[in-house]
């Protein structure tokens, strides 16, 4: 049932769509957790937002949990430890638990990284339901204005906001940092990061924006359908007590340990310790920076507080993008990469970026840099599942899947496989019909 604040909304108020309490909420094994359920589309997160720990926030750019399921299954060596050095959502981490593997994963993004942190962490649910009293009936109790925290935003973010145009309503900010601030004072480390993550879960909901793949939009008619500033403490309290009841069925996972660490895998990834399986997707070189997805959590939590640190971030992102000033390593030499390089290169100034070839060059120099670090951390016969993606540029194709096992005999790898997954829709700027391709790319170590 919504909350009563929700059902109190008059006609000029928009929804704030609530999170439901799941009535199975899983359990301890893999099977459990996914109810059993059967899927083929293993390359996306179609579906699996609706499983417990999934449903914190929505994310699209996902593998589903089946596939971490079929690489532990189909390893030709014993997976006791597993890792992905690009965290995402935590998929592949929170399905290693769940599968009696532990897993290690790294993630650039902070927010993202506290939000894997707090799905494979333990929780006494007496501690949690405690802290959620205490922190809602201070929220509520608040004459905290965030001031300190507004000056802190770009001005685009809270009303009145730049031209006419602010994500935030102010009353709704003032919500949301009253919450904020409760939180920030628990001293329960654990405790003050999953509900930080959650918190950062409404983010969007309670914006007068939409994000997608594609970027950041308004709502529309954003500014005759508000959001009630009455409605976000309750949000927030039945979204954590949603969250309290998948915790605790799924409290008993066969493993819980874990190794979460914030910040560069180009740099993080070979200083793990060794593993025995590694599967990840690398974002994909199409010049988008991922982090714009996850921009208004980052500010409005805290994560980000001045220009420089945003772009602190960004350039500790992999070479897929062009949206902030950085250098470009060279590229490795491989047939196929040398053809594509020359043919970006030879029209470079017609691309809407002439850095674009050099993107494409430092995205696979990244990446080599990254399947050496693997082949160090795996044993022999030990496998790395890249699911990968092709970009274009100007009807000129960049074909990852066949660069990368170009590049595989030269870092440790045989290529044992590559399997299609899907086809990806060209951007409308590249005014083109071509569908490109998604892969899985299975490399074993010599």
């Amino acid at each position: 049932m919504p909350t009563p604040a929700v059902e109190q909304l008059g006609p000029s108020f928009r929804r704030v769509v609530t999170r439901e309490i799941l009535k199975d909420a899983g359990g301890s094994s893999f099977g459990e957790w996914t109810s059993g359920r059967q899927t083929d589309a293993l390359s996306t997160n179609a579906g699996a937002s609706a499983l417990p720990f999934q449903r914190w926030h929505r994310f699209k750019e996902a593998f589903s949990p089946e596939l971490i399921a079929q690489a532990v299954r189909n390893s030709p060596i014993s997976v006791r430890r597993l890792a992905d050095p690009f965290g995402g959502s935590g998929t592949s981490a929170l399905a290693a638990q769940f599968l009696g593997v532990e897993p290690t994963t790294v993630e650039v993004n902070p927010f993202l990284a506290d939000l894997i942190s707090a799905k494979l962490a333990s929780y006494r649910t007496s501690t949690l339901l405690t802290a959620l009293n205490r922190v809602t009936r201070k929220a509520r109790g608040s004459r905290y204005r965030g001031a300190d925290m507004i000056r802190l935003l770009p001005i685009t973010f809270v009303e009145p906001g730049f031209k006419d145009r602010w994500l935030f309503d102010m009353q709704v900010a003032i919500e949301i940092f009253r919450l904020r601030k409760a939180i920030q004072e628990e001293a329960d480390v654990d405790v003050k990061r999953l509900f930080r993550v959650l918190l950062g879960g409404l983010i969007v909901e309670l914006s007068n924006a939409v994000v997608s793949g594609k970027g950041r939009r308004y709502r529309k008619n954003w500014q005759e359908r508000p959001v009630d500033p009455r409605c976000v403490i309750p949000t927030f309290s039945k979204a954590v007590g949603s969250a309290i009841v998948e915790i605790t069925a799924c409290s008993a996972r066969p493993v819980q340990t874990s190794t979460v660490l914030h910040g560069d895998s180009r740099v993080l990834f070979s200083k793990i310790e060794p593993v025995d399986l590694i599967v990840c997707s690398p974002p994909y070189p199409n010049s988008f920076d991922y982090t714009d997805v996850y921009n208004m959590e980052l500010w409005m939590l805290g994560y980000l507080t001045s220009a420089e640190a945003n772009r602190l971030l960004r350039r500790s992102t992999l070479t897929s993008h062009v949206q902030v000033a950085r250098e470009f390593a060279a590229p490795p030499k491989t047939r196929t990469l040398n053809k594509t390089m020359k043919q970006l290169n030879a029209i470079a100034g017609d691309l809407w970026d002439e850095r674009l070839p050099l993107m494409v060059g430092g995205y696979f120099a990244d990446l080599q840099t990254l399947l050496q670090a693997s082949a160090k951390l795996l044993p022999r016969h030990g496998q790395a599942w890249f699911v990968v993606g092709d970009s274009q540029y100007a009807n000129i194709q960049v074909p990852v899947a066949e660069v990368l096992s170009e590049i595989a005999p030269n870092v440790g790898f045989k290529v044992e496989r590559i399997t299609p997954f899907r086809s990806m829709r060209v951007s409308p700027q590249q005014s083109g019909r071509h569908m490109l391709s998604e892969d899985l790319v299975v490399f074993s170590r010599i």
